[in-house]
């Protein structure tokens, strides 16, 4: 598949990414913790068919140790036992924040009160930032067609200022 259009390689995709990169810098420093991050990251990019996404978190969470297992049953996380109960609260409130469209509710209160119950206030902010923030990459990438396979864990660190 050929991109629409090279968002890395255009200069103004690329001043609007370099803030984004900046953006996503502030949520991996919070006291979310960084597999929680991956795992929500990588359920939004499977749901919303963002293959470079999808790509990316997985090598990344596997970089970062995540196992074979769990990130191949990311996609059906509620039937796993190899998620805790915080994990399970995350990619529920994932789930329902990616699919805005399909329920007119949007993030249940029980879902909200499952997150509560995990997740302190700065974590809790961070996973609703995150949820926004890559479901804003997967739209972007699902747009311009970006491929996937190309990408190496930590190639946008320099990007961060």
């Amino acid at each position: 598949m050929d991109a629409r259009i090279d968002l890395f390689g255009n200069d103004l995709a690329a001043t609007f990414g370099k803030r984004f990169a900046n953006a996503a810098a502030v949520i991996q420093r919070s006291s979310l913790p960084a597999t929680t991050q991956e795992l929500v990251s990588l359920r939004a990019s499977q749901i919303n068919g963002c293959s470079f996404c999808t790509d990316m978190h997985t090598k990344d969470a596997a970089a970062a140790g995540e196992t074979a297992q769990r990130l191949h049953l990311v996609a059906a996380w509620r039937e796993a036992a190899v998620f805790t109960e915080a994990e399970r609260a995350a990619l529920a409130l994932t789930e329902e924040a990616t699919r805005l469209a399909d329920a007119h509710e949007g993030v249940s209160d029980g879902t909200w009160a499952r997150v509560r119950e995990h997740y302190d206030d700065d974590q809790a902010a961070a996973l609703v930032c995150l949820v926004a923030l890559v479901n804003a990459a997967n739209r972007m990438n699902v747009v311009a067609r970006t491929p996937a396979g190309s990408y190496e864990p930590g190639m946008f660190a320099a990007m961060v200022s």
